[in-house]
């Protein structure tokens, strides 16, 4: 009977020591890995914080417009002056505007100042002819007017027109303040009726 002897594998020789440059080489690694993590992680949440930041102040903001009542000093958006059919002359100052909007009816207050040729360019662009202005005539009623509180005192001269359109197109009362031969202003009132 023959007996089986086993092997034995001689015992495992130590390695040597790693060597200085395999230490560098894993202390660069751990590094690079972590500044990996860092930007992985850093960049989006800074970007997070900045676009939180950024919806907070427009939120504000909207939140600032919506609270407004009267006029607010400013040019109305293009969007509004082409929605209402309200084309301020570029030369105009003192604009002030204020909209008000509900389920049957919209208008758009708006007043600014300009020359004799800034009113009659604001009415060629509207589509009406300068001489359509009647003296003495106020075309803002008072509801209108006392939403901005606009006064219109019969100690100035005055002059306006109402320009109404197929809906759904604006309709326009605009009144003039010519008291001032240089300074003229301007109130308009367009109403839109979706």
């Amino acid at each position: 009977m023959t007996t089986a002897v086993s092997q034995q594998s001689p015992p495992a020789e130590e390695g040597p020591e790693p060597s200085a440059e395999d230490r560098r080489h894993m202390i660069r690694r751990r590094w690079l890995t972590a500044v990996i993590i860092v930007l992985l992680i850093g960049i989006p949440a800074g970007y997070l914080v900045i676009a939180a930041e950024q919806s907070r102040q427009s939120g504000r903001h909207n939140e600032k417009k919506a609270l407004a009542t009267g006029l607010t000093h400013g040019w109305p958006t293009k969007v509004q002056r082409r929605t209402f059919d309200v084309p301020i002359p570029e030369q105009a100052l003192g604009v002030w505007y204020y909209q008000t909007s509900n389920w049957k009816v919209s208008r758009l207050y708006v007043q600014f100042t300009t020359d004799q040729a800034g009113v009659d360019g604001f009415l060629n662009e509207v589509g009406v002819n300068p001489t359509a202005l009647k003296d003495g005539k106020v075309t803002v009623g008072g509801r209108d007017a006392k939403i901005v509180g606009w006064k219109f005192p019969a100690t100035r001269d005055w002059s306006g027109t109402t320009f109404s359109q197929k809906d759904p197109l604006p309709s326009l009362n605009i009144t003039v303040d010519s008291t001032l031969p240089h300074a003229r202003r301007v109130y308009v009132v367009s109403t839109d009726t979706p």
